[in-house]
This record gives structure tokens, sequence and C-alpha cells, in this order.
């Protein structure tokens, strides 16, 4: 089962959630989070593989390029553009689609690769840790998100999602069986799990909510769930011990005092989540 932890908003406790459950669920550990892919931090696998992630954009061979501009009506994302005689390419904007070369009456554009990330796979134990990392000013992620995807393994799975609702996010939830919303009781909190809840109820995928920070209280985003018989798969307290670890790069399930809280979750991820 692949099972998608997002979250609305940055800072809401996903990678926390992310990491720790997939030691309690046994789950092997992708980090599709590649702008920031910060649970090798806690998580601290023996990398055994890296591989470069390589994305093909076009090359204009000045001897054939008449400048007539096809290639630039024809491009979507801006990729190309004519000024006077010349045309320019930016190829960070490329997304590979082809169509500038199919237009192309001269045969003046063919296809190179570079590369734009990396993706690293090692092991904790006998869970299988994977990650996408994007080079710097890279401006696109879905490239090694897909890439890093494709071989997912048959056993369980836990997807750690980037933050918000973009396409990086809808790429990763296609590969999800199941959702966990992870968000804090929070005005920005609640406002962003909406948002997050109405791209999950498109995928159909079962889900459940995760409220971390929470004070024990009846709160907001506990009153919300309830009007709208949303489920809550549980709740992490607000405390200055998981803080403090959180902040020196523990793995709380590794510490007694916490890892009751995580072998909760886990129960009720499998009862939600309808864990086949």
């Amino acid at each position: 089962m692949n099972i998608a932890v997002l979250s609305g908003k940055g800072g809401t406790g996903k990678t926390t959630v992310s990491t720790n459950l997939a030691l309690a669920l046994k789950a092997n550990y992708i980090d599709c989070d590649v702008e920031e892919p910060n649970g090798f931090l806690f998580l601290k696998p023996d990398i055994k593989e890296t591989k470069d992630v390589l994305v093909e954009y076009p090359f204009i061979d000045d001897s054939k390029c008449t400048s007539c501009g096809e290639c630039a009506q024809v491009c979507q994302f801006n990729a190309l553009a004519k000024v006077k005689d010349n045309i320019l390419l930016f190829e960070k904007l490329c997304h590979s689609c082809g169509a500038c070369e199919i237009i192309c009456k001269s045969e003046a554009i063919n296809y190179r690769k570079r590369e734009t990330g990396k993706i690293e796979k090692g092991l904790l134990g006998d869970i299988n840790c994977s990650r996408g990392v994007l080079n710097i000013s890279e401006p696109m992620a879905v490239p090694i998100i897909k890439e890093l995807l494709q071989e997912l393994s048959k056993d369980n799975n836990l997807i750690d999602c980037p933050p918000g609702t973009s396409c990086n996010v809808v790429n990763a939830l296609k590969y999800a069986n199941g959702a966990i919303l992870v968000t804090e009781p929070t005005e920005f909190g609640l406002h962003d799990m909406k948002m997050a809840l109405e791209l999950v109820k498109m995928f159909n995928i079962p889900f459940g909510i995760i409220i971390n920070k929470d004070d024990g209280k009846y709160n907001l985003v506990k009153k919300y769930c309830k009007e709208k018989n949303i489920n809550i798969i549980g709740t992490i307290p607000y405390s200055k011990d998981i803080a403090i670890g959180y902040s020196k790069g523990d793995i709380l399930y590794n510490n007694l005092d916490h890892k009751h809280i995580f072998d909760e979750l886990c129960a009720r991820t499998k009862e939600v989540l309808q864990w086949s």
C-alpha cells in the first residue's frame, strides 16, 4: 500500500509524521519534498546508490535555423522566444514536450539532456529509504518526483509529499492508495488543510487527519472534522520535549516516552485507510 503524507502548508510536522510513522508501519520511506528533502536528516540511512536525473531540452542548430519563429509560437511554456532574427532558449522552462522539434520545417531542433537533480537510495535496517534532491536554481521538481516514484516497491511505502497543493503534490498523489493530512490547530492550519482536502478528494482515496502540536482541547480543526465527518487518525501533543528532540534531528519513535504516540497512530492509520 502506498500512503501519501501531505500538508496544505509547510511547518505542520509532515516530515516528523512521515519518518516516525514509516518506522512504526515498517514501510519504505520516499521523500518527494525534493526542494527540501530533510527526511534523511532524521532517518540517517546508509546511502547505497546515487542516480542523476536527466531531462531533455531543445538544441538549436544555427546553421539550419531560419528564425521563422514557429517553434516559439508552439511552445506553451515560453521556453523559446523570437527576438528580432534570433531564437532564444530558456532551457529551465522547457517541459520536454517535443512540439518545437516536430514543427521545425528546417529540422534545426533536436534534443539533448542535462542534469536537473539526483535520486539517493539507502537502507535503514530492513527499510528502504529514497529521496530526490533538486539542483540549486532548478525551477521544476516534477521530473525528479516522477523518476523517484516510477519504481516503487510492492511492499508498503510511505510517500513524504512536498508541502502545499501544487503540481508537485499532485504528481506524488497519483501513486497513492491512501493519504494522511498533517495539520496544526490554527487558523492558517485549518485554511490550508481545507485546500489539501479538496485535492485528496479528487483522487477518491481514503484519507485521515493527524493534528500536530495538539493541546488536548476541542479546537477549530477537531470542530471542522466533526462537522464534515472527517476521520481524525490521531494527535501529536504540544510538547517541549518533542520540539527539542526534533531540533536535534532525533527520531521520536526511538524514544520510549514518545514511541507509543506513533504506535497508536500506526494502528489507527491501518483502520482509517483500510489497510490491506
